[in-house]
């Protein structure tokens, strides 16, 4: 089983909370990210399942960078990924965010340089951000659409515990709609 433990304590004026897996660091996005976000998201590979402004240079820096500054909800928004191994070198980022920017539901979701893949960093860093959502943004459920070619996100969505609950089409691509309510959380699956 994964532990985690929170670094920061998410104070009154809605800053996110930084985590501590042992592994991993995760700490709340911000603008000196941006650069190794652009960077992560130029990797065609990284980015195949994903509609975005990936080609425009102009229109993925604007797109990135509200995505940072943007005003979440209490205790959801973007997290930066690093390994506490090497803590200056950005590994990706997990998020918690209104589902297509509105909710109701809240969306998980993850990206990692392509370095990072097949050594469980996804799961673990969504493990710990899942467990901030149910424990202390107290949230009833959390929902992931991911593209149904995906098989490593869908496997990472299934070892959080989440369950298929339906398919969509958008973007041109077709998406499996994922959900975990805060009883099905498995403490030490993974």
């Amino acid at each position: 089983m994964t532990s985690f433990s929170i670094t920061s304590a998410a104070p009154a004026d809605d800053l996110l909370p930084a985590f501590d897996t042992g592994r991993l660091l995760l700490r709340p996005r911000t603008m000196a990210d941006l650069e190794a976000c652009l960077a992560m998201d130029r990797d065609p590979q990284v980015t195949r399942h994903i509609a975005g402004p990936w080609d425009d240079p102009a229109a993925h820096r604007q797109f990135v960078e509200c995505r940072i500054t943007r005003a979440y909800p209490r205790g959801l928004g973007y997290w930066s990924i690093f390994e506490a191994a090497a803590p200056e070198r950005f590994i990706g980022w997990v998020l918690l965010i209104p589902d297509h920017g509105a909710g109701p539901e809240v969306e998980i979701g993850w990206r990692l340089v392509r370095d990072a893949w097949g050594r469980g960093m996804a799961s673990e860093a969504a493990r710990a951000i899942g467990r901030h959502a149910f424990d202390t943004v107290r949230l009833p459920r959390l929902v992931a659409d991911i593209a149904a070619e995906n098989a490593a996100s869908r496997r990472v969505a299934e070892k959080l515990g989440m369950r298929r609950v339906g398919q969509a089409d958008s973007d041109g691509k077709r998406y499996v709609r994922y959900r975990i309510v805060r009883e099905d959380l498995r403490a030490g699956a993974g």
